[in-house]
């Protein structure tokens, strides 16, 4: 079977928007017919083409009756929450059922939680710039503008000064604030990640498993340790016949007690030192001892050092085994056992909070009411570990500010995980608390579907703003302002809270983020043919749940994307085994796409049904 060719080399996608001079899908080739097995917008046909063509005709009217009425909705990039798609994490510009929602005028919260919960005012200030602590004065370092080590990949916005309105404020009023490319989202999350230096400790080799190596590891010694068999049979010395003593013999685990001299035969055990002298291993099956005479005889012929491991043959002491970086895994763990280890240097898992949001989620039982099953909370936590990382059980805190607040503020994790309100709906808090709180915003928004309202910042360290909640007004803004110099704490991703585009965060800026303070190796970019036309956001990249499958007479191996891949779904992805990064515009079928693996699944063939 051949597999997907991961040496394809993945073309660069441009820094700060996706290419909308590529071409879209060919809908004059033929397909095959629609029997139901393969997703919506998969199948080439008119009916598909003449429904985006309405959409796009209503998205233009749209944009001319916003411009007629003097809203800021601009003709190519509408705000976010009205962005084409009605504003979800994750809309599939099919229209169809199991893609989403069509599109639509009706703006929405971005999180796409509720569906009933109103979004922020266009003219109303941002809950970034109504934080008690921000600064107004001319040359201000803000959340927006303040320099430091990610200060390239921050939304930029320029200083304020004073009694003018925050950089965030203005771009919630005047435009919408600009999306981060999904490649550009991923490499600054990767970069973030590797942005400090990885910390070492040592671990026993029973508890080191799944660690990255914070150092080479080298040889303690020379591997085999002295020359050993490599069979059971006969050590011999010199040329034959071979005399040898009846019940005599040499086991694994001790020492011949004299040289061999010439012409003499011992028997020996596999793993067993060779005595010094010795020539040669016969096996046994190849010797015929004469018990009555006491001679061994071989019956084929004997080469100098046959059947024997000489001293290190493997290694030698001080040679290294494996680099650094490399995950420790049972092999390695025997490796590094057999080469003398008892404890291994490691870089220490990152420990990972995790915050769910919303009044709305139950934590057991079958939804009523409004109240719907919390799928993120069971998800999260394993997937995370897959990634490398330690992480805490999930925390339900709702919707609920001060909780938020005091949550990021007591954390001791390395990177905090919350799910929901990152959008700007009425309960939406996490832009406010991370306002309040001096955090540094990286990444605020991708282009990318299902999941653009995700966001990676980076909190301070220093006193909390828990530890701050009962002193004057000012003591707590001068606080805050000594924690945003020293934006050295935690790291945090806002997820959204349709599960879906929940997946969509976590291998845009969760994986490359904990690969990174981890240690690890970045997942490997390689392509594969898809067998089906996938259809793409007109502005942003798609991320579309796959499967493998193998070719058949001679053909490539390939992938074929799955049904139910609407934001708010997981049938697709639970029988998923990778996600193809499609291009805005689409791709034909017989094209080949970007394709990320998921942690827990190699990119075999495994499913079918009613999922392709």
């Amino acid at each position: 079977m051949t597999g997907p060719d991961r040496s394809a080399p993945v073309p660069d996608r441009p820094a700060d928007g996706p290419d909308r001079s590529a071409p879209g899908p060919d809908r004059s080739a033929p397909g095959p017919v629609d029997d139901g097995l393969f997703a919506p917008g998969a199948v080439p046909g008119e009916a598909a083409g003449s429904a985006r063509a309405r959409a796009e005709e209503e998205l233009a009217i749209e944009q001319a009756l916003a411009l007629v009425g003097g809203s800021t909705l601009g003709p190519s990039r509408p705000p976010r929450g009205q962005r084409p798609g009605g504003g979800g994490d994750g809309d599939d510009p099919s229209g169809t059922p199991d893609g989403g929602e069509a599109w639509s005028s009706t703006p929405r919260t971005g999180d796409g939680r509720n569906a009933d919960r109103t979004s922020a005012s266009p003219t109303s200030a941002s809950p970034m710039s109504s934080a008690p602590n921000a600064r107004t004065d001319a040359g201000a370092h803000t959340p927006g503008n303040r320099p430091g080590p990610h200060s390239g990949d921050r939304v930029q916005s320029g200083s304020t000064s004073a009694g003018s309105t925050s950089p965030r404020a203005s771009r919630t009023a005047n435009k919408p604030a600009p999306s981060l490319s999904w490649s550009r989202a991923r490499a600054v999350a990767a970069r973030a990640g590797r942005g400090g230096p990885l910390a070492a400790v040592r671990l026993p080799l029973d508890r080191a498993l799944g660690h990255v190596l914070a150092e080479p590891l080298g040889a303690l010694t020379d591997l085999p340790s002295f020359d050993t068999s490599a069979m059971d049979g006969w050590a011999v010395a010199g040329p034959g016949p071979w005399a040898f003593v009846a019940g005599a013999g040499i086991l694994a685990g001790h020492a011949p007690a004299t040289a061999l001299p010439d012409g003499a035969a011992v028997r020996i055990a596999t793993g067993a030192r060779v005595p010094p002298d010795a020539t040669a291993v016969i096996r046994s099956e190849h010797a015929y001892a004469d018990e009555a005479k006491g001679l061994l005889h071989a019956e084929r012929s004997v080469a100098t050092g046959q059947d024997i491991r000489p001293r290190g043959q493997e290694c030698r002491s001080g040679e290294q085994l494996v680099p650094a970086g490399t995950v420790v895994t049972p092999a390695v763990l025997g490796l590094a056992a057999a080469a003398g280890y008892d404890a291994l240097p490691a870089v220490p898992r990152p420990r990972v909070d995790i915050l769910v949001l919303g009044d709305e989620l139950l934590a057991a039982g079958l939804p009523h009411d409004g109240l719907i099953r919390d799928a993120l909370g069971p998800m999260l936590g394993p997937w995370l570990r897959a990634l490398g990382a330690e992480v805490a059980g999930p925390r339900r805190l709702g919707d609920d500010a001060g909780a938020l607040r005091d949550a990021l503020a007591a954390s001791d994790a390395d990177l905090i995980v919350t799910t929901g309100g990152t959008a700007s709906g009425p309960v939406d808090h996490v832009h406010p608390v991370l306002a309040e709180l001096g955090a540094e915003l990286l990444v605020d928004g991708v282009a990318v579907r299902p999941g653009h309202p995700m966001l990676l910042a980076r909190l301070p360290s220093g006193p909390s703003g828990a530890h701050t909640a009962g002193r004057p007004e000012g003591q707590r803004d001068a606080t805050a302002e000594q924690r945003k110099e020293s934006p050295d704490g935690p790291y945090l991703v806002g997820l959204p809270g349709n599960p879906l585009a929940a997946v969509s965060g976590l291998v845009t800026l969760v994986e490359p983020l904990i690969a990174g303070l981890a240690g690890r190796p970045a997942q490997d970019a390689y392509r594969a043919l898809v067998h089906a036309e996938v259809h793409g956001h007109p502005h942003d990249t798609r991320l579309v749940p796959v499967v493998h499958r193998a070719g058949r007479a001679g053909g490539r191996d390939h992938v074929a994307p799955l049904r139910y891949n609407g934001p708010a779904m997981l049938r697709g992805i639970a029988a998923a085994d990778g996600l193809a990064v499609v291009e805005p515009g689409g791709v034909r079928s017989g094209t080949e796409v970007e394709i990320l693996d998921l942690p827990w699944a190699p990119a075999t063939p495994w499913t079918e049904g009613c999922f392709t």
